[in-house]
């Protein structure tokens, strides 16, 4: 796992999950669609993204096309971070 997943991962297990996750969150688990996030939780996920990896999300990023799963926000970031954004 590498760390922008371990840390997205461990953060949504904290804020929506209880602290366990149960097996209910993989890198591929619809995050919405699962019931892990609402509109208020994304917008939670998204101020913890920019404050803990140093991104900018934009407004249009801030949906299941980009942050859907895990392995997608991971994608967001590492491109970001690539590109200096």
């Amino acid at each position: 796992m590498n760390p922008i997943e371990k840390a997205t991962t461990d953060f949504l297990v904290q804020e929506f999950l209880g602290g366990d996750a149960g097996g209910r969150l993989t890198p591929q688990t619809p995050l919405m669609a699962a019931g892990i996030l609402d509109s208020l939780g994304a917008i939670m996920l998204v101020e913890f993204i920019e404050s803990h990896f140093g991104v900018r999300i934009e407004a249009h990023e801030a949906d299941a096309e980009h942050m859907g799963t895990i392995e997608r926000i991971v994608r967001l970031v590492e491109g970001k971070k690539a590109a200096g954004a």
